[in-house]
């Protein structure tokens, strides 16, 4: 392991250590401000904490799972396990969301008298400051060292921030007009806050496992292979990107002269590929499937000196996201001129 790829991974670990600390710290005082004001509000902001706690000690150790190297049990690494920890950390937002709407409509119904309100608004406001830096924190940290489960923690801190600023709302209301169904009321759109944010953190990760086409990473890659095209690359398509957490797997094809030989080809393509990877923006590895040109791209093809060239060059192909992600095959083109 490369030595920024070490201080990259002990940075990721210790984020996890900070998040499960101040994680667990916050859960018991929002608990304590619950006991002394009954807030339904400060409740469901206390239940999304448990969420919190439980969500970071998870990712302390997936953290630790995906950064083992490849092994023969398992070729492409262990990167993959960051997202079963998003999967699992939305779904439990989700759960969080429901039992917030459960115990909210039983407070309104049977109504709640809320007790030292000053007390319990200057424990949620200093637990809010808290929990956004915290969030900042962890999600700057995650996108610098490319640990979706650490993005993931940090988005979910974040989205406990936003929750503790309705529950403030909602009791400075009912303090200021005394009316005691808005604290229940404000547990609701906490609520709701909470659901779609599970929501979204459930579907992000679940694409993520499938493999779904992700747009901005094949554009980045169009743009490295525009900036270091070299003659006789003459056309990529059918390309893939595998994510295993901070490890990217590539593949796609590459078109090259015909009447280079098998050498040339793979000395070239690999040179390529590793010009590309020094400027793409994660760790991983390019795999090329070399395809002939066949005498079919000769408008596109810049190689000077082709005994096979049947008409003058006129343009290289550009590397759009269209263009590097058709699946067409060389001998399928039709060349219309």
């Amino acid at each position: 392991m490369k030595p920024l790829q070490i201080q990259a991974l002990n940075a990721v670990r210790f984020g996890g250590k900070v998040s499960l600390a101040i994680s667990s710290f916050l859960l018991l005082v929002k608990f304590f401000a619950y006991y002394l004001t009954n807030s339904q509000a400060i409740l469901s902001d206390a239940l999304e904490s448990i969420v919190n706690v439980a969500a970071a000690t998870l990712a302390l150790f997936i953290i630790h799972i995906s950064t083992k190297p490849a092994d023969r049990d398992h070729p492409y690494g262990h990167g993959k396990a960051e997202y079963f920890s998003s999967v699992f950390e939305g779904a439990l937002i989700s759960f969080a969301a429901i039992m917030i709407f459960v115990e909210s409509i039983d407070a309104i119904i049977r109504g709640r008298q809320i007790m030292r309100i000053d007390l319990g608004l200057v424990l949620i406001i200093a637990a809010g400051i808290a929990n956004a830096l915290l969030g900042f924190y962890l999600v700057r940290l995650g996108k610098r060292n490319q640990s979706a489960a650490l993005v993931a923690s940090g988005r979910h801190v974040l989205s406990d921030f936003y929750t503790s600023v309705a529950v403030i709302v909602g009791l400075l209301l009912v303090r200021i007009t005394g009316i005691q169904w808005l604290d229940p009321a404000s547990a609701l759109v906490v609520g709701c806050v909470l659901a779609w944010t599970g929501f979204h953190l459930v579907r992000e990760s679940v694409h993520a496992l499938m493999d779904a086409e992700d747009v901005a990473l094949i554009t980045e890659l169009g743009k490295h292979f525009t900036a270091l095209r070299r003659p006789g690359i003459i056309r990529i398509h059918h390309t893939r990107v595998i994510r295993s957490g901070a490890y990217h797997h590539i593949d796609a094809h590459v078109v090259v002269p015909e009447f280079w030989s098998v050498a040339t080809g793979h000395t070239e393509t690999n040179a390529f590929e590793a010009a590309v990877m020094e400027q793409y923006s994660h760790a991983g590895e390019i795999h090329f499937h070399i395809d002939p040109c066949r005498r079919v791209y000769c408008h596109a093809c810049d190689v000077a000196q082709c005994p096979l060239r049947r008409e003058t060059f006129a343009r290289v192909i550009p590397f759009t996201f269209e263009e590097l992600t058709s699946p067409t095959e060389p001998e399928e083109l039709q060349h219309s001129g």
